[in-house]
């Protein structure tokens, strides 16, 4: 236990949601508690999505996928019952749509793909690695900032892509039809995936510390099908409290632009933020946005985690090739989840759990682009994954 970054990160875990729950109202104060939650759990399971389809393409090691595919089915029976009844909290009632389909959600993905294997992390993965103390991971985010707001600049740019409307299962076949569909898919992807793994034989995943007994809750680590079941139910509840999907990398464009406007810059002027829904979040405090409010926990939280289990610890010393790829896959990442409309957790994530088509093709093109980033990884000294390791 690292006591002083542990006191740290309690007294400003408590400290900010006692502000926001006392200065906003309980939704977004439990909003906030519930990215507590999250980097809690993303920390001690060290769930990770960019490691489980590395592993998948370079070894056939699907064990990281089947463990999403628990946390997929889970959020998808919970949201389900959540959309389906109509429930939620504090007024609000679930607003589940369909993102649309076209080249900017191909493009988009496989970017974001390729920037996740030079930046060491995904969407979730940069915030609770960041709490963490990961050096390496802050310019990952730094760039990932910086790739959300170079896509907010260059926006026209991007529109006019050809796509068509979304589609999402509910409306065709119900709710309850929808998540026998998607149960019924991710079972087939368990198949596959162990059927890869027996052919190819990879070697296994290596172990992580653990505390024993009742400790491991709170000093970890833990099971990853555990972490999968939590997440999932976290994610299920960010439904609950707002209305919608949870959501990571909108925030970082937000925050981008806010602190253009502290340097004296009029981002506000630049046609993304002119929509009204942008621009009303520009215009309000951070502390009244959903997916700003779950970000802050996720740090918040795994640093709390990674404290109380003895891992905080800052390293200074970056070899510079992995100082450039973190800051370029940020920046792709940046890029590719505004390009796509979401990330591992907005798209991905958001997307399979409640029935909507663009999660799934999200998927597939973020595996493309996950061979494309394995090849890239040698030029910056980044290790892949090798059939004769001991362990991934």
């Amino acid at each position: 236990m690292r006591v002083v970054p542990l006191v740290i990160a309690a007294i400003l875990a408590v400290g900010l949601s006692w502000y926001v729950w006392a200065s906003y109202g309980g939704k977004f104060g439990l909003l906030l508690v519930i990215g507590l939650f999250l980097g809690l759990a993303l920390f001690h399971s060290r769930f990770g999505f960019t490691s489980a389809w590395r592993q998948l393409v370079a070894v056939g090691n699907g064990t990281g996928l089947r463990a999403h595919a628990l946390l997929l089915g889970t959020a998808a029976t919970l949201i389900a019952l959540i959309a389906g009844t109509g429930t939620g909290l504090f007024g609000v009632t679930p607003k589940i749509t369909a993102n649309p389909i076209g080249l900017g959600l191909f493009a988009g993905a496989a970017i974001f793909a390729i920037g996740m294997q030079l930046g060491g992390a995904c969407a979730s993965g940069t915030l609770f690695a960041v709490g963490a103390g990961q050096s390496t991971i802050v310019l990952t985010l730094g760039g990932f900032i910086a790739g959300s707001v170079l896509y907010t600049w260059a926006y026209p740019i991007f529109t006019g892509w050809p796509q068509v409307s979304g589609f999402l299962l509910a409306d065709h076949v119900g709710w309850w039809g929808s998540w026998a569909i998607t149960i019924a898919v991710l079972l087939g992807i368990v198949v596959v995936t162990r059927v890869i793994q027996a052919r190819r034989t990879p070697p296994p995943l290596g172990s992580v510390p653990t505390a024993r007994g009742f400790a491991r809750v709170f000093r970890g680590s833990w099971p990853l099908l555990v972490g999968a079941v939590v997440l999932a139910v976290l994610a299920a509840a960010v439904v609950l409290v707002s209305g919608g999907t949870w959501g990571v990398t909108f925030a970082f464009a937000l925050w981008g632009a806010k602190l253009l406007q502290l340097l004296g810059l009029h981002p506000e002027t630049w046609e993304f933020w002119q929509t009204s829904s942008n621009a009303k979040s520009l215009a309000s405090p951070i502390w009244t946005d959903k997916t700003s409010l779950t970000d802050i926990g996720i740090i918040v939280g795994a640093a709390v985690a990674s404290a109380a289990a003895g891992a905080w610890k800052i390293r200074a010393e970056i070899p510079w090739r992995t100082a450039v790829a973190a800051v370029l896959g940020g920046i792709l990442m940046g890029v590719g989840a505004r390009l796509a409309g979401g990330c591992n957790i907005g798209a991905y994530l958001a997307g399979i759990s409640t029935g909507s088509l663009h999660g799934w093709l999200w998927g597939v093109f973020a595996l493309l682009g996950t061979w494309v980033g394995l090849k890239i990884r040698p030029l910056f000294g980044l290790g892949n994954p090798k059939p004769t390791d001991s362990v991934c």
